[in-house]
């Protein structure tokens, strides 16, 4: 390893299937080390994973990235939002943790809804209308399915504050994260009383939440991980915030994350409150506000489809007159939790790589859909959205987003954007410096542009024509036997 420039920073992403540690040289954004490990998740109906396996996967990662992780001054944790970890007395989990993508608690989103004031209160009180995905449903579906177990409960945590209280020792988590939880009140930006009350969930078993810069402790001698005694934790943040850091996004520009699941976000000075739930109105890492829209089904359901038609993933075809609704695990946006997939339009002539590209279609749609409500009135159209995350280098990916949306499209070149963010966060604990302007300084969204292409009206139009005729059908879901 050549000498660092500045201090050494760790920033870590643990998502739904890996954790990833990249140690970062803080005075230039050079990734010096790197390191993975992955997880287990539960399939079926039950999207559920251990917390244990992360801190080991962590510790892995970590190990992978060798003397460089002692050296490092400061650590911040990145990860996977709205997942319902509970502890015990003794701070070991009751139960493995229900994952943002279990949608069993769609009937206490619904109700919960339905009892506390509608999707107008929700919006006003906490930015966003309750799903499936929202840790406030997941902790109504524990209470009332396994009440045992709840009442074992003595803290709640989001996966990235588990990670980040075994590191310091101390509970706390941030702002970002936490406006995605469902009881977190965004216009005073604190816990909210009645919406706790209604879920029989006791304050005092939740987090701090830390100030954006604050220093929430130091690494904690035994616990295993290579960091020197005294490393400055800094308070982490949910994936998509993280990213945002990652990215040193200024208002006025969209991104769309193509991962396991889709997301469309920005930065925004506004406080969002969409009541058509549509839009999340979650909080940034850094003081602003960052309005959100996702997708249950995004590169994991192409490739599924890719899979079933024994195809690469990129062997597309242009063409099609087929609508495919890729929703292979439900959907959140549109907010149908118990949908399955829908195929309508096939004809002899019809190909198996227009078939695939209907996939494509399928799944950008539902993003573009909520572009206008994430950004600001004030954006610029003619700006580039930016294309992250796993699908963001496949040819059929960009130029799918590039025919739907009529925009230019950027594809930063930094890879693993949320510990990127997450190292430009603990950057800042050290320097003082705000860690959207270190990503800046570190040119972490550089990246070649592709130019605008004609917009396709007609695609567009007959995928919103079907998903309008089909609603009935998807909102009853799949008949099981």
């Amino acid at each position: 390893m050549s000498a660092a420039e500045g201090p050494l920073v760790v920033g870590v992403d643990t998502s739904t299937q890996s954790t990833k540690v990249l140690v970062v040289d803080a005075a230039t954004g050079r990734v010096v080390a790197s390191g993975q490990a992955t997880h287990e998740v539960s399939t079926g109906a039950a999207r559920e994973s251990d917390p244990r396996q992360w801190w080991d996967a962590l510790g892995e990662a970590l190990h992978q990235c060798g003397d460089a992780a002692r050296e490092a001054a400061a650590v911040s944790i990145g990860g996977q939002q709205h997942g319902l970890v509970t502890l015990d007395a003794r701070g070991e989990p009751v139960r493995p943790a229900l994952l943002w993508n279990d949608v069993r608690s769609a009937p206490q989103a619904r109700r919960l809804t339905d009892e506390l004031g509608g999707a107008e209160f929700w919006a006003e009180r906490t930015g966003s209308v309750p799903t499936a995905s929202f840790t406030v449903t997941k902790w109504a579906w524990l209470a009332e399915h396994e009440p045992e177990a709840a009442r074992a409960v003595r803290a709640v945590r989001l996966p990235h504050d588990y990670l980040t209280e075994r590191l310091t020792g101390v509970g706390t988590s941030d702002r970002g994260d936490t406006s995605g939880t469902g009881w977190w009140a965004s216009a005073t930006e604190s816990y909210d009383d009645e919406i706790l009350a209604r879920v029989g969930l006791d304050p005092a078993l939740l987090p701090r939440v830390a100030r954006p810069g604050e220093v929430v402790g130091t690494v904690r001698d035994g616990n295993g991980l290579p960091f020197a005694k005294g490393t400055l934790v800094a308070p982490g943040t949910g994936d998509n915030a993280a990213a945002a850091l990652g990215l040193g996004l200024r208002p006025g520009t969209a991104v769309l994350s193509l991962g396991t699941s889709g997301t469309v976000y920005g930065v925004s000075r506004r406080r969002p409150t969409d009541p058509t739930g549509t839009v999340a109105g979650f909080a940034d890492a850094r003081g602003d506000w960052l309005p959100l829209a996702c997708t249950l089904n995004c590169t994991l359901a192409v490739d599924r489809v890719a899979s079933l038609l024994g195809l690469d993933r990129e062997a597309v075809e242009p063409g099609t007159s087929v609508t495919l609704l890729p929703y292979l695990d439900g959907e959140r946006t549109p907010d149908l939790p118990h949908a399955s997939g829908l195929l309508l339009g096939l004809r002899h002539d019809t190909t198996v790589g227009q078939l695939l590209q209907s996939a494509y279609d399928g799944a950008v749609h539902a993003l573009l859909g909520a572009l206008d409500r994430v950004l600001d009135q004030d954006a610029d159209p003619s700006e580039p959205l930016l294309l992250i995350g796993g699908g963001a280098r496949g040819r059929a990916w960009q130029q799918t987003v590039r025919r739907l949306s009529g925009r230019p499209v950027r594809v930063p070149e930094a890879r693993e954007l949320v510990a990127l963010g997450a190292a430009a966060q603990a950057a800042g604990v050290l320097t003082g410096e705000d860690p959207a302007a270190v990503a800046r300084r570190w040119n972490t969204a550089r990246g070649p542009v592709f130019d605008a292409v004609e917009r396709d009206e007609r695609t567009l139009e007959r995928i919103s024509g079907v998903l309008s005729d089909a609603a009935p059908l998807l909102e009853r879901g799949p008949e099981r036997g």
